[in-house]
């Protein structure tokens, strides 16, 4: 059994995946509404856009297409690693974060977001967006909607509102774990979401085709390449869930 959290844990879950289901991009959901076994694959970039990278050539290599949410952020927005992994044939989103930008003014978020799209799509035609959770903000980003219409953006969905996941089983990798209680903003609030321990135990439920529709969300910057990379996530990473636990509690 091999490390878990680590591209080569991410290779045998994309081998997986490839040979159980049907891989599709938030885009091909939300557009074509396929059947059968499929996983809705996506990322969100919010740190290491060159581990992003790795990941999706990681896919190629299975013939699967995922979505990827980049921040705009200095160091994570790379136009040159944008259209890399654009190029490898792979969706690329907005990972917005306006309220947050804009102290939980309105008018101005979606002035940034407006502002931010269009350098977006400067490099790729974006039709999709997802909000970015930052556990030590008071603003749920994904609020901005309430005040404004995503779809005069000549966008077709947020995946926090537009999938059922009444219908979807959920898994998210956020605080390094699988569906763990340390999702503050990440948690869609849906019996479809189960605990897994670990990688191999979501590959298990893959082999067994245990779900006929799953998302998977993965944060690149949790998987590493190298053991000192791994340490080094880790330790930060368990950092960040005592605070998130601490912040629960407070809330």
């Amino acid at each position: 059994m091999s490390l878990d959290f680590t591209l080569n844990k991410y290779k045998e879950l994309c081998e997986v995946i490839s040979q159980n289901y049907t891989p599709i991009t938030v885009e091909e959901y939300l557009g074509e509404r396929p059947e059968g076994h499929i996983v809705i694959l996506r990322h969100d970039v919010d740190r290491r856009p060159e581990t992003a990278l790795r990941m999706a050539e990681v896919e190629k290599e299975f013939g699967i297409r995922s979505t990827y949410y980049f921040r705009m952020r200095n160091g994570v927005f790379v136009p040159d690693i944008i259209r890399k992994i654009a190029d490898l044939g792979h969706e690329i989103g907005y990972h917005y974060e306006t309220l947050d930008k804009a102290k939980g003014d309105f008018a101005k978020a979606i002035e940034i977001f407006q502002r931010e799209l269009e350098d977006f799509r400067r490099i790729y035609d974006v039709k999709t967006i997802c909000m970015h959770g930052n556990p030590l903000t008071p603003w749920v980003n994904r609020d901005i909607w309430s005040e404004y219409d995503f779809t005069e953006f000549g966008i077709i969905g947020e995946p926090y509102i537009s999938i059922d996941y009444s219908k979807v089983y959920y898994f998210t990798d956020t605080g390094r774990k699988w569906n763990s209680s340390f999702s503050v903003k990440d948690a869609v609030g849906s019996q479809n979401s189960v605990k897994v321990k670990s990688t191999d135990e979501l590959i298990v439920l893959l082999e067994n085709k245990k779900f006929e529709r799953l998302c998977i969300l993965t944060h690149p910057n949790r998987w590493s390449d190298s053991f000192t990379e791994w340490i080094a996530e880790f330790v930060w990473q368990n950092t960040k869930n005592i605070v998130k636990i601490l912040i629960k509690k407070r809330r």
